[in-house]
């Protein structure tokens, strides 16, 4: 029987990446699609080989990219030469959103990042297959780069195995006591970009006096340009917290284990953004048994369903309404953390897998 091998480049383990969402993504694909192989005996015969930047991740390989069937790159960057050229083996890339081009006024590329960008888009309307996270970025996908619909396909990301509910109160308290974590706050959690919106949810908890606690490694950086445009909310938030130290917690990196464990404590877990792709720490949220309060902009709608209490961010007000209703009628927060497990449940990186199998099934075959 012959040997079906799949590369898939795990550049976004190696940088900055392996922090944020395209490192969550890549690590826990592969994680997934490695047990699958493994587990079912259908796929026998495949083998899943990690590359870095079109090379084997192990030397000892020594393997050429045109040994293998399928060469996935699950990232993509408009403005950085991440693709290759076209070459002989069918190449899938994972476009998780394009965000930047759709607000090109909040996302400057420059002369550079606009002559990359017209290489980029070359590239990508050769290849054989786009997987993108919702039917919201296919969406922005088909319109702006004008790839044909029916090579792009939908397959959603999932929150990890470990994010659930903590029933033991000692281990909930040692994670507040290590954080200093009031008993009540809102949780959100990722970076501190354009299109999330922190310094209307950070106005909003100000503005109905509860304390906001953020987790993600962005929010605690210092060596960045503080006058570039992309970081003005960074800067805002930074200065923010200068003066606002005991309702405002930056928390920074955290390891996964606590995070599960605030994501448990927290009285309410907001995503209060303009924009998503996906927006992966709702349903880490959900899983967890937080109450969900989120912007009904981008792919949110379509990820919590509902299980979340949805606001127009860009309606004076609205974020601290949502926030009031959940703090104020335990009912509904309770209905909205027994709504978000069942949410959470339809998603699992097992149908992530299997999915993103299908497609390299279907590329080996045609």
């Amino acid at each position: 029987m012959k040997k079906i091998k799949i590369a898939i480049d795990v550049s976004p383990l190696k940088d900055a990446n392996r922090f944020r969402g395209v490192g969550s993504y890549t690590k826990n694909l592969v994680d997934a699609l490695q047990r699958l192989v493994k587990e079912d005996k259908k796929y026998s015969n495949w083998q899943i080989s990690l590359i870095e930047n079109c090379k084997p991740a192990s030397p000892a390989g020594g393997l050429k990219i045109e040994n293998f069937s399928v060469v996935h790159y699950p990232y993509f960057n408009p403005f950085f030469l991440t693709l290759p050229k076209r070459g002989n083996v069918p190449i899938v890339v994972t476009v998780h959103d394009l965000m930047p081009l759709k607000f090109p006024e909040h996302c400057p590329p420059g002369i550079k990042g606009k002559l990359r960008w017209f290489a980029q888009k070359n590239r990508l309307k050769k290849i054989d297959a786009i997987i993108t996270d919702s039917q919201n970025s296919k969406k922005d996908i088909v319109e702006i780069i004008d790839y044909p619909e029916n090579q792009i396909h939908v397959i959603h990301l999932a929150p990890a195995l470990n994010f659930e509910v903590i029933k033991s109160s000692s281990i909930l308290q040692s994670i507040e006591v290590k954080y200093g974590l009031p008993k009540e706050f809102v949780l959100y959690v990722g970076d501190v970009n354009w299109n999330k919106n922190v310094p209307g949810l950070v106005k909003a908890c100000e503005k109905i006096d509860i304390p906001l606690v953020i987790v993600g490694k962005q929010a605690v950086s210092k060596d960045y340009n503080m006058a570039h445009i992309e970081n003005r909310d960074l800067v805002w938030l930074q200065n923010k917290y200068k003066r606002r130290k005991k309702k405002l917690f930056l928390l920074g990196f955290v390891p996964t284990k606590d995070l599960v464990a605030i994501y448990n404590l927290a009285t309410v877990y907001c995503q209060p953004s303009f924009y998503e792709g996906f927006g992966l720490p709702v349903l880490e949220a959900m899983a967890c048994g937080c109450p969900v309060v989120s912007s009904n902009r981008g792919s949110l709608p379509e990820i919590c369903g509902k299980a979340a209490l949805m606001f127009n961010p860009q309606r004076k007000g609205k974020i601290g309404d949502a926030l009031q209703k959940i703090i104020e009628n335990k009912k509904l927060a309770v209905d909205l953390s027994k709504r978000g497990l069942i949410q959470a449940k339809k998603f699992s990186w097992r149908k992530t897998a299997q999915e993103t199998l299908n497609i390299y099934d279907k590329l080996c075959r045609s």
